[in-house]
């Protein structure tokens, strides 16, 4: 979540011109039928682009997906039902295989500082888009090669055979094999809409990788600046194509990775909405009279990743070792105060086909040491635990976890190195297999189950969100035979099988469900909680 500082005013002339572009950009918005309000919202972490493709986190997703872009179909706001969005409607044939997507006419492109559109959006977009990540030949993906993570994390570009342009207002995708979760899979981050205009206009100016610097999209929200590790800003879109739907006319990230301050620029109405309390900070932030505390059970997961590819950690019986020696409910009363609930399956009980009767270990120092010795490693163990150095939903205190297991395990006689790594870089490394065990987490992005066990443990994405690197055929086929699947209760006995298989490999220790809180001042109108694990802002207020 990095990326570069943007527009940098070297004299008191650019200054001055900034900021009569920032007043003039308010009044024409303003003008545009958009409250002249601004939103101040303090967020964790800086974005490591603003290309939604190759991101991953909810960091990321927020700064960009649903600020500056659009997708064919959208997640209702505050829920994970599918609606429209750039496409008005869609048809599918009845093999499964064919997708035909009837796109909406007059939806403009963001007029910015660096772009400015010839056209609105049309059926090249869509081809444009879905192209540079099927084909590693496309030239926009030659001249700025990067990795997709989830496209190829979900097989996408092994299901999708082509990408057809039928008429300037219709786009026909066409299936190696029925696809159960496709339309949901099309609503997220990934699969945001760029202008095929615009990446021309990049590519034949030797400068494609701006497009992860400079976004233009459809979206509610036009990017102006950003300034790492300090602010982004956006102004409201006055040409955006849902109306009513943007409601203020300034944007502003404030990037802030301690949450105490977090919570203190929030009092002093700094900001206006924040990201992350830390539990110590949910009372507190209640007794406020002037900040709102809306919370509700989160569609997430914390976990203990193993690296499967590092000795002795290929073998299941470590694994279940491990897993049985750490203290689970002291972790839940210590690192989330009560705000958590223990996990025991790779996916939260509130997800469709959650296997309610999965056997787990209980904690039991004395039973995992047995383990280990009859594993074979009965002379101690040193590995490196990797703890996140951020904040998220599904761990609010990754370092007093990595402490907690660190001191758990040394009991069974495993010497845990604690190694961590600003953001970007942990993910980065963490792709690379550098780590043995790593404390991860996930929040579910579709509301289908083939997100939590294809996307975090199918042998496709072995180079993705498989941190621990685990394929294990047995599992993976069940996860194949449930996307080619339509009927729900099918899909069903086939995802109660793999989790009973997850349960006896343990690619990953579960640790706990975290309860989600979203702290806002009470100036702020409709500001939802989103079950997928962003904030957004279109159609948000402010008295």
């Amino acid at each position: 979540m990095k990326g570069n500082n943007l527009l940098r005013a070297a004299r008191l002339t650019s200054l001055a011109a900034l900021a009569a572009a920032s007043i003039a950009g308010a009044n024409v918005a303003h003008a545009a039928g958009i409250p002249n309000k601004t939103l101040v919202y303090c967020s964790e972490g800086s974005p490591a682009g603003f290309d939604p493709a190759q991101y991953t986190t909810g960091t990321d997703f927020t700064a960009d997906t649903f600020t500056v872009y659009n997708r064919l179909v959208e997640f209702e706001r505050g829920g994970t039902k599918v609606e429209p969005g750039l496409a008005q409607s869609w048809d599918v044939s009845a093999d499964g295989k064919t997708y035909t997507f009837h796109l909406r006419h007059g939806v403009k492109f963001q007029t910015t500082a660096f772009y400015k559109p010839t056209r609105e959006f049309n059926a090249d977009d869509v081809v444009f888009t879905f192209d540079r990540m099927l084909d590693p030949n496309q030239p926009f993906r030659k001249a700025y090669p990067v990795s997709f993570p989830y496209f190829m994390d979900m097989g996408l570009d092994k299901l999708i055979a082509k990408v057809e342009k039928v008429d300037p207002y219709t786009v026909k995708f066409t299936l190696n094999e029925p696809n159960a979760p496709f339309i949901q899979n099309m609503a997220m981050e990934f699969a945001s809409i760029l202008s095929a205009e615009y990446a021309d206009k990049l590519l034949k100016a030797g400068k494609a990788a701006d497009i992860n610097q400079y976004p233009v999209g459809t979206g509610p929200f036009i990017f102006k600046s950003y300034t790492k590790d300090a602010t982004i800003r956006f102004d409201g879109n006055p040409d955006y194509w849902k109306p009513g739907a943007v409601k203020l006319s300034k944007l502003i990230f404030s990037i802030t990775p301690d949450a105490s301050v977090r919570v203190q620029k929030l009092k002093r109405d700094e900001c206006q909405v924040m990201s992350y309390p830390r539990p110590a900070d949910i009372a507190p932030l209640k007794a406020e009279p002037t900040v709102a505390m809306p919370s509700q059970p989160g569609f997430n997961l914390g976990y203990l990743s193993y690296n499967v590819t590092h000795k002795p950690l290929d073998n299941a019986d470590v694994r279940h070792a491990l897993d049985m020696a750490i203290n689970k409910k002291a972790i839940i009363e210590s690192v989330y105060q009560g705000a958590g609930q223990l996990a025991t399956n790779p996916m939260p009980p509130t997800q469709w086909s959650y296997y309610k009767n999965l056997p787990s270990n209980a904690y039991d120092s004395a039973k995992a040491k047995a383990l280990l010795t009859k594993a074979g490693v009965a002379n101690g163990l040193e590995i490196t635990l990797w703890a996140m150095p951020v904040q998220r939903a599904y761990n609010p205190n990754a370092r007093l976890m990595a402490e907690m297991i660190q001191a758990d395990w040394a009991k069974i006689g495993v010497k845990a190195k604690i190694v961590t790594y600003e953001w970007g870089e942990y993910i980065k490394r963490a792709h690379a297999g550098e780590d043995d065990a790593m404390l991860i987490g996930w929040t579910g992005d579709n509301g289908d189950p083939d997100n939590w066990l294809g996307t975090l443990l199918g042998c496709e994405a072995v180079n993705g969100n498989n941190f621990g690197k685990w394929c294990y055929k047995p599992f993976d086929e069940l996860i194949q035979k449930g996307r080619t699947t339509s009927d729900q209760a099918a899909r069903t006995k086939l995802y109660e099988q793999a989790q009973q298989i997850f349960a006896k490999q343990l690619p990953f220790s579960p640790i706990a469900h975290s309860t989600v809180y979203q702290p806002v001042s009470k100036k702020v109108i409709d500001m939802r909680i989103e079950p997928l694990g962003y904030a957004r802002f279109d159609g948000v207020g402010m008295q």
